[in-house]
This record gives C-alpha cells, structure tokens and sequence, in this order.
C-alpha cells in the first residue's frame, strides 16, 4: 500500500464509508514478507510514499513471479520491475494475475495501471539520441508510474541544436527535466542553461571508444558549468525518474 492509498482509505473511514474494523483488516499487513531469497518489504510505500520496485537483473522468473505474488498478497496494486529482458517478462507474464505490461525499448514491466498524475507540474525527459531511448525510456515510464504528467522531447542532441531549440517553450513550462546523453553528454548543460527549474543529467553507455561505455559522458556532466544539474549512474534512468517524481511532489511548507 502506498502513502496515498493509506490516507484515502483513512478519509473513508472519517467519512463513515469505511468502517475502523475493515480499515484495520486491510492495513494489518507484516512488515515483511520473507520468501528466503528476498524479504519483500510491505511498508515501504507509507514510509516514502512508493511501494518497492523490483530489479529484474539478476533475478529468476521464478524469484520475480514469487515477490510479485507476494506484494500483490499484502495489497500492492501497482508493481514495476526494472531490467527485465524479455524472456523473463513473457514467463511473468504467463504466471501472474494480473498480467504484466512489458515495454521492451526501457525493459520495464508493469502490473496494474499508471495513476493520475498528481504533481506539481510536467517532468520532460529530454534525450539526445535514439540510441539513448531506452534509458530515457525508463526514465520517462517510472516517472509516469509514480504519478507524473511527462513530456517526451527525442532526438534532440548538440549535433543539431536547432532541434532543442524548438522546444524552448516545453523546457520552460517544466518544473523538473531529465536530460539523458551518450557521447561527450553536451545535452545537460545545454537545458541547464535554458531552464529555470532542476535539471537531472543521466549519462548512457552511447558512443565510440573514447566514451569508455559512459564515463566521458558522466565526467562531462559531473564538471558542467550550468547551475541546478545534478548527475545519476550512468544509464539509471529508473534513478533520475524517481528523482524527477521525488522533485514533483515536493509541498510548500511553511
């Protein structure tokens, strides 16, 4: 259960539409669900607000179909698992109820359905290159998946700057941007001069030799001369979704 769900299931009980005994029925969940290769944390979404994602590398279809099972047991109705290849999405796919939406460009799948988006504003996920989509990809679906309004900006790299440019206005309106970049990694600190909101700089393993698999890109961003650019690992688009979401939602306090 995530935070929100808690708090509108509270209401309804102040409402007198839920009653206190149900509403303690549903929340009498453990803390933990202990399957022996993993302890699936049932309480991470009202501690932080988003329930716990599953890293599919490394993992067994059967290891991933087991912590599916058991976070839709304890009442997750939303379940993301990232790194997933697509041999291991079709046996999740063929084991589960629900089923699973697999987006294979951003090697994402999804159990259940993208809520409305509730934050502050738009979250662009601008990418430099096509090449670079499936990092930009996991970036902009996470985002979604959180309850974010997102704004796609593709294939608008330095080698043809013009066609950033165009998108001046979005790149203003936007309260948060992901900039994703192989290469030389040149996107961010150009959109880190353009706009006037945080920029997330993500570094992908695009490019020729002397890119070293992202570390010049990373280094680039690292050193850039642009204020308001932070830098995730490179090709973590799931880190610099979150993070764009995290950026979102943050309330005015007084």
């Amino acid at each position: 259960m995530e935070q929100k769900d808690m708090v509108r299931l509270l209401e309804r009980v102040a409402e007198g539409s839920v009653t206190p005994g149900d509403a303690a029925r549903v929340l009498k969940v453990a803390p933990v669900t202990e399957l022996g290769y993993a302890s699936v944390d049932n309480q991470r979404g009202i501690r932080q607000g988003v329930s716990e994602v599953i890293y599919g590398e490394g993992k067994t279809a059967e290891q991933i179909i087991g912590i599916c099972e058991a976070m839709i047991e304890a009442g997750q109705s939303r379940i993301l698992i990232t790194r997933l290849d697509e041999e291991k999405a079709n046996a999740v796919d063929a084991a589960l109820v629900p089923t699973l939406d697999y987006r294979a460009i951003a090697r994402i799948g999804i159990v259940g359905t993208a809520p409305d988006p509730d934050g502050n504003g738009s979250v662009v996920v601008a990418a430099a290159g096509t090449s670079d989509l499936f990092v930009a990809e996991e970036a902009a679906i996470t985002a979604e998946m959180l309850g974010n309004a997102v704004v796609r900006l593709y294939d608008v790299g330095v080698a043809g700057i013009h066609r950033l440019l165009s998108h001046a206005e979005e790149i203003a309106d936007a309260n948060v941007i992901v900039a994703v970049a192989g290469m030389e990694g040149a996107l961010a600190s150009v959109i880190g001069g353009m706009a006037s909101c945080p920029v997330i700089a993500v570094p992908t393993s695009v490019g020729y030799g002397a890119s070293f698999g992202g570390v010049a890109a990373l280094l680039a961003m690292l050193n850039s001369c642009a204020s308001g650019i932070s830098v995730v690992n490179i090709d973590n688009g799931f880190g610099a979704g979150y993070q764009a979401h995290m950026i979102n939602h943050v309330k005015a306090r007084a």
